[in-house]
């Protein structure tokens, strides 16, 4: 019986989880879906930030993270029941991150592929990152 509860609960928890890897779009980037850069504040100075994201940095510039900080951080700017995306510089960082929310934590995440240099490449909106954010 312990089994069969167990294997519910797994397959329940499973079809809420949600993981997409797509490049960004300028559709997404103009959508009410939360985009959530994880990059540094020095990576956000020098690049600018997709207009409207939400900058919450993952790893430091180290590579040391903080995981109940970050997940602080996110529950608080985004409402994580609802499908949000990620984005860093190349989507390595993201790769890692959305999976881990998506297969552990059961969000609807997006990751976003190529990352900032594949958003500045087609183009999208990039904004000036306000330091006051």
């Amino acid at each position: 019986m312990k089994k069969i509860l167990f294997l519910f609960v797994f397959l329940i928890s499973s079809l809420s989880a949600e993981l997409i890897n797509q490049y960004p779009t300028k559709e997404l980037v103009e959508s009410n879906i939360p985009i959530v850069d994880i990059r540094t504040k020095p990576e956000w100075i020098e690049t600018g930030i997709l207009k409207n994201a939400i900058t919450i940095t993952f790893f430091d510039q180290n590579g040391r993270f903080n995981l109940n900080k970050f997940l602080t951080e996110l529950n608080k700017k985004v409402d994580t029941t609802k499908k949000f995306a990620l984005i860093c510089r190349t989507a390595s960082r993201t790769a890692v991150v959305s999976d881990y929310l998506a297969h552990k934590l059961n969000y609807k995440v997006i990751n976003l592929l190529g990352g900032m240099v594949y958003a500045k490449s087609k183009n999208l909106p990039i904004v000036p990152y306000k330091t006051n954010k």
